[in-house]
């Protein structure tokens, strides 16, 4: 998108003998004082000369519109690089589906694999309480995707796929975001949860927001965060669920024995780049 300017005639009234002379006295760059008596006084010790100033207005009004000129081409480029960016994103989310849905079926394989990435993830774990039941919660959550729409600018969906649970009734818990530059405002939308009686963790979370007012930590909780739609453009926690949990989960999941595999995997992948190279 080009930023309108204004026009470049109304440059040549706006540059006064005055402006130029004090410009030149604060640039560090500028003439020497010697120089600038002698534009002041002119040839004859006069005012200074009308011809001269006029030809620098001209000058500097001519850079600009060349300046102008090269921006407007930049822009050009910049627009054509970002669409294209765009296209080759979308290309590619379509490739990765059926790796994401195989990994979706590996990952129901282990037991509580999400929930276990989630609890460890340096931002995301700040939400949640060891000793609050939205961990338990958690626990029974099956699958999470992620789905970006064709234009990857127009926005995506998280859904959380949870197993039968004594929490509530909802088999998916859905948080969509519309960020296209044709929607106005963006907006955020997320399912209503349908809590089971007597379960209602919404209605503890005013007790745990004290608590953690106390301690100076954040004050939010998991179920806070999806409900809360009222800042689509800056939900951080939507980004990192989208751009690090979703993209590679593996790298926040821990379980006792890891470091055994991480040992495997890391071999793995020195392998796979030497038969790359």
């Amino acid at each position: 998108m080009v930023i309108s300017r204004p026009t470049l005639k109304s440059f040549g009234t706006c540059f006064t003998t005055n402006f130029w002379l004090l410009f030149a006295k604060m640039s560090t760059r500028g003439p020497s004082s010697r120089k600038i008596k002698r534009v002041e006084e002119g040839p004859n010790g006069g005012a200074g000369s009308d011809a001269i100033n006029q030809q620098i207005e001209k000058e500097i009004c001519q850079a600009l519109s060349d300046v102008n000129s090269c921006q407007k081409e930049l822009d050009k480029l910049n627009d054509k690089a970002s669409n294209e960016k765009n296209q080759v994103e979308s290309k590619y989310n379509k490739l990765r589906k059926p790796y994401h849905d195989k990994r979706a079926a590996v990952i129901e394989r282990i037991p509580e694999f999400w929930a276990n990435a989630i609890i460890t993830h340096p931002q995301i774990w700040m939400f949640l309480d060891e000793d609050d039941e939205e961990e338990d919660c958690l626990r029974f959550l099956k699958n999470l995707e992620v789905e970006v729409c064709d234009n990857v600018v127009d926005g995506f969906r998280i859904k959380f796929i949870f197993d039968k649970n004594p929490f509530f009734h909802n088999a998916e818990l859905i948080k969509e975001f519309h960020l296209g530059p044709n929607v106005e405002p963006k907006k955020s939308t997320s399912t209503l949860i349908k809590w089971k009686k007597n379960v209602n963790l919404s209605n503890k979370l005013s007790q745990i927001n004290k608590a953690r007012m106390k301690r100076g930590q954040e004050k939010r909780t998991f179920f806070s965060w999806f409900s809360d739609n009222t800042d689509p453009e800056g939900d951080a926690i939507a980004e990192v669920i989208k751009n690090e949990l979703w993209s590679n989960p593996l790298t926040f999941y821990s379980a006792p024995g890891m470091e055994d595999y991480d040992i495997l995997w890391e071999e793995e992948d020195e392998m796979m780049d030497e038969e790359s190279d």
